[in-house]
């Protein structure tokens, strides 16, 4: 069995606090009897988009299993890409400053497919016509019969939560159209809600793990912890997606106290 550990925005920065957070998360996979497959972080690996930050990033990570990273909002795709994070050699423009950072991954037998689907200076999410076009091509290349997880940090399905779902992908209908095309996809991975949620796209399953910096209140929660939609005092989570024999996804979510 295949088991992938999702974390996600972890938006690390010079403070103290973000460290600690992501360190518990790190130290939880550390602990585990049987080591994990992958680990998928799925965007707003930095607050500010720093390049010492992806460095702390790198540091804290260490020598763990395959981690393959997607780019949110609050990332720099420059530094990003300059980054001992990603490898160059996944990248699909691997010396076009500013160009999307989508990668390909396999890992064992399974594929991932890693869109950039930021815009920069812009919360919200775009998959432009290049990248439709970049994805095809990749998952009609693919090896037949290869399970391929799509990952990307913005949901393209709505979570019916309307402070997350105005900062979602915009016009997911190119992607799902691309999903349906290829039936070895199993799964959409993501990122950017900080809450553990899931949902279907493209008749796959959508699954977003929680935030590790900070936990979405819901619109009917209300509580300590911070003002609005955020709650800061929430602890940090993770899933872990196990896919069977039979194709099958199971997720199972772990809040960290």
């Amino acid at each position: 069995m295949f088991v992938i550990a999702h974390v996600s925005d972890p938006h690390i920065d010079t403070t103290e606090r973000s460290r600690r957070r992501f360190g518990r998360v790190l130290d939880h996979l550390t602990a585990l009897t049987r080591p994990v497959d992958a680990i998928l972080l799925s965007g707003d690996v930095a607050d500010h988009g720093a390049a010492e930050e992806y460095a702390l990033v790198a540091k804290l990570l260490g020598q763990s299993a395959p981690v393959l990273i997607c780019p949110g909002n609050h990332d720099d795709r420059d530094a990003l890409r300059e980054s001992a994070l990603l490898p160059r050699s996944a990248l699909a423009f691997p010396d076009q400053p500013g160009a999307p950072l989508h990668q390909v991954r396999q890992v064992g037998d399974m594929l991932f497919v890693l869109l950039d689907v930021t815009v920069p200076g812009e919360p919200h999410g775009e998959l432009r016509a290049d990248g439709v076009t970049w994805l095809r091509a990749r998952l009609a290349s693919a090896p037949a019969g290869s399970p391929v997880f799509i990952a990307l940090h913005h949901p393209p399905a709505t979570l019916g939560h309307p402070g997350i779902d105005d900062m979602g992908l915009r016009d997911g209908a190119p992607l799902a159209t691309v999903i349906e095309e290829f039936p070895d996809v199993v799964a959409v991975l993501t990122g950017h809600a900080h809450t553990a949620v899931s949902t279907t796209f493209a008749g796959r399953p959508q699954v977003g793990a929680p935030g590790i910096n900070s936990t979405l209140r819901l619109p009917w929660e209300a509580g300590d912890g911070g003002t609005g939609r955020t709650d800061h005092s929430a602890p940090p989570g993770l899933a872990f997606h196990l896919l069977d024999g039979d194709r099958r996804l199971i997720t199972h979510f772990r809040t960290l106290a």
